[in-house]
């Protein structure tokens, strides 16, 4: 967890000890609460040290404990501040993956230039259905979440619109490992990397592969966009990170100039799809 998120999370637990030491009826004590609110009091006191973070039913719950319900609004304005940062996947897979396709969609449909650096499988917008589908399949079994694999496929092709957008600029990286990730089935990576042959020919898209024998100036890391040099997007395990700050987008400008740098592209990119291509017939 990062350092800002920690501080976010820190500062809310400062705020609710603040409202349940001035409710209006007095002084309420920590196991007061927990027992008013069918807590233990342990999860007040995490709540209140920044060693939990809040739900937006937890924040109503506590400004109306405390007598307070004007305050609700401002709780639950920190933890959309704390949350567009750090978004854990747990939460945002607790309705199913549709809605999070809905939202990836949303950010890259108000970008005009896109640049992606992954280096663990086919960027979504580049994606065939067959290979979506089996990409979504497996996070929806590692996070267990509903089944609603089908509408997510749906949702992530219709991103692809934007590749046809003459307004738009796509500048993407992959790692050559991506090319030959067994992530599906031979057939289905087949049909991919064919889809991704045709993509360089596309007047909106850049396609770069870095070679895994190339010289690299910095180690591969993990995949990111970076929208209009205004937003990074960052995939982890556990959650994604949604940044904005001047510093972290700066940074990640670097890292993906650093990795173009050690990229092919034009025919010297097709030469190595076309060669992980054959490797999956021979």
């Amino acid at each position: 967890m990062s350092t800002d998120h920690q501080q976010a999370r820190a500062a809310l637990g400062v705020r609710l000890r603040e409202l349940r030491e001035s409710c209006p009826g007095g002084r309420l004590t920590g196991s007061a609460l927990a027992e008013q609110l069918g807590w233990t009091q342990s999860k007040v006191s995490k709540l209140e040290t920044g060693r939990q973070t809040a739900t937006a039913e937890d924040l109503r719950a506590w400004a109306a404990a405390v007598g307070q319900p004007e305050t609700e609004e401002e709780l639950l304005a920190r933890l959309r501040g704390l949350e567009s940062r750090i978004r854990s996947w747990r939460r945002q897979l607790a309705a199913g993956m549709r809605p999070v396709q809905d939202v990836h969609n949303e950010a890259q449909a108000h970008a005009t230039v896109l640049r992606a650096w992954e280096s663990s499988w086919i960027v979504g917008v580049l994606q065939t259905p067959d290979y979506a589908r089996a990409v979504l399949s497996s996070f929806a079994r590692l996070h267990r979440t509903p089944r609603d694999v089908e509408e997510a496929v749906r949702a992530r092709m219709k991103r692809q619109e934007g590749l046809y957008d003459s307004g738009r600029c796509y500048q993407i990286l992959l790692w050559e490992g991506v090319l030959r990730s067994r992530v599906c089935s031979p057939a289905v990576l087949a049909a991919q990397l064919d889809r991704l042959q045709g993509v360089i020919g596309l007047d909106t898209v850049s396609l770069g592969v870095v070679p895994l024998d190339a010289v690299l100036k910095i180690p591969p890391g993990v995949g990111f966009w970076i929208y209009d040099d205004r937003q990074v997007v960052v995939e982890t395990w556990h959650a994604e990170l949604w940044l904005d700050d001047a510093d972290s987008v700066v940074t990640h400008l670097r890292v993906w100039q650093a990795l173009r740098e050690s990229a092919l592209f034009g025919a010297d990119a097709q030469r190595l799809i076309s060669r992980a291509r054959r490797a999956l017939d021979a």
